[in-house]
């Protein structure tokens, strides 16, 4: 168990569930998300990855996605074998993706579709990793997570300052 944030602090005790892989001989990012109803990717990076992606789509029936109440436009369905690296041996699984239009991700999710298919357990305890299938001694490691910090607002320069300091500077220099 960890120890308990600060008061108003508790947004940063909050970790990652992504873990690298091998997708179409390629490591990238793959996100083990309980919450997601199924597996999915985004078009554009699923184009990063698998430029040649659109001749492999399977079609999907009418279904409709939703990712926090917002609509997602689901193009198809991305068949392709997902490789978890072990040092005791690496780890294949066959996943289909739906892949989505609209989805901003820079990473592949792997829905409860899936997590509950091969038996994939989350563990967070002290040591934070999964399991798949019933192996538990074969432990998967997460990627470290990286805080980022963004700026919400950026105050717009004060042109005519900044042109009153660039000016004599240039002039300065002309003069030496």
């Amino acid at each position: 168990m960890k120890t308990k944030p600060n008061r108003g602090k508790g947004y940063t005790a909050g970790n990652s569930c992504i873990t690298e892989v091998v997708i179409d001989n390629k490591p990238t990012k793959l996100l083990l998300d309980p919450g997601a109803f199924c597996s999915c990717v985004g078009k554009s990076f699923l184009k990063t990855c698998v430029p040649n992606f659109e001749d492999q789509l399977l079609p999907i029936d009418g279904i409709k996605f939703n990712s926090a109440s917002n609509p997602m436009k689901a193009l198809g369905i991305f068949e392709t074998n997902v490789i978890f690296p072990h040092i005791n041996g690496n780890l294949r699984i066959t996943v289909e993706f739906v892949v989505m239009e609209n989805c901003s991700s820079t990473h592949f999710i792997l829905g409860n579709d899936y997590l509950i298919m091969y038996g994939i357990d989350l563990h967070n305890n002290k040591d934070r990793y999964f399991t798949i299938g019933d192996n538990k001694r074969q432990k998967f490691a997460f990627l470290p997570f990286k805080r980022q910090i963004t700026v919400n607002r950026v105050s717009p320069a004060n042109l005519e300052l900044e042109k009153f300091k660039s000016e004599p500077l240039r002039e300065a220099e002309r003069s030496l």
